[in-house]
């Protein structure tokens, strides 16, 4: 009897955890975690490299201080740097300058960066690129530092405001002297829209900002031959760090494969 009772209790028992545990959602997989999204290679100098359809760079100016930049899936990562001159961290798509952005398609992006965080004056969280014939590097600047690269840069000229994506964005020219460029060292233009005020997660009407810039007097976008646009974080002679969540780069309403 004593037995019959004890193999009772012992059911009773292995019924009672299946209902507990009955719905309980699996765990995740430790790569889903919060935390454990960059979980791709570790960069740490100069590089080019296409991972999951996105062309991925770090850039650091004369290899100075330490830098370090880590991946994720679809163009997420995560970034830090010390001591160093100019970096420069992006992921985004590259091209063969044998179009313009027009004929490309028309891009977008959507991103969230919930950390974004620099100790000196000068760093940018903003879509970044160039066209070439001619050459220009172009900035739509989401969030920065005290700084303000537009008005601060040589030969500033500032082409008025455009309201895009709910925000409104000063709109300026500078130009670079014998700095480096995707063509080695050259003097180019530079196009900038600098976000008012800074935000770090939305969607970028990308190509909004191209047709702005035209409008305003600032033609070359238009004409130029596209090589790049990117989500890219940008640190000058400072420390920090910076998480990209989402990065979502879409041409015609589709994302890139």
């Amino acid at each position: 009897m004593k037995n019959k009772i004890n193999l009772f209790v012992i059911i009773a028992l292995v019924v009672i955890v299946s209902l507990l545990t009955v719905g309980c959602p699996p765990e995740e997989e430790d790569s889903e975690k919060e935390g454990n999204i960059f979980n791709g290679e570790t960069i740490t100098t100069s590089t080019q490299k296409k991972v999951n359809g996105y062309d991925i760079e770090l850039w650091n100016q004369n290899n100075k201080g330490t830098v370090s930049m880590t991946l994720g899936n679809r163009g997420i990562f995560k970034c830090s740097w010390n001591g160093i001159e100019n970096v420069l961290f992006r992921a985004g798509k590259k091209y063969n300058r044998t179009q313009t952005h027009s004929e490309i398609g028309v891009f977008s992006i959507e991103y969230d960066a919930p950390k974004f965080s620099i100790t000196g004056n000068v760093g940018y969280l903003s879509v970044y690129g160039w066209v070439d014939n001619p050459l220009i590097e172009f900035y739509i600047v989401e969030s920065r530092g005290s700084y303000n690269p537009g008005s601060g840069g040589a030969g500033s000229i500032n082409h008025g405001t455009a309201t895009i994506d709910g925000g409104t964005y000063t709109l300026y020219e500078t130009t670079r002297t014998n700095q480096p460029s995707i063509n080695g060292t050259q003097t180019f233009k530079q196009y900038w829209s600098i976000r008012n005020s800074n935000r770090t997660s939305g969607t970028i009407s990308v190509s909004s900002h191209f047709n702005a810039w035209a409008e305003h007097g600032m033609s070359g976008i238009a004409s130029g031959k596209f090589y790049e646009v990117a989500l890219k974080v940008e640190g000058f002679q400072n420390n920090g760090s910076a998480e990209i969540t989402k990065n979502i780069l879409s041409i015609n309403g589709v994302p890139i494969q």
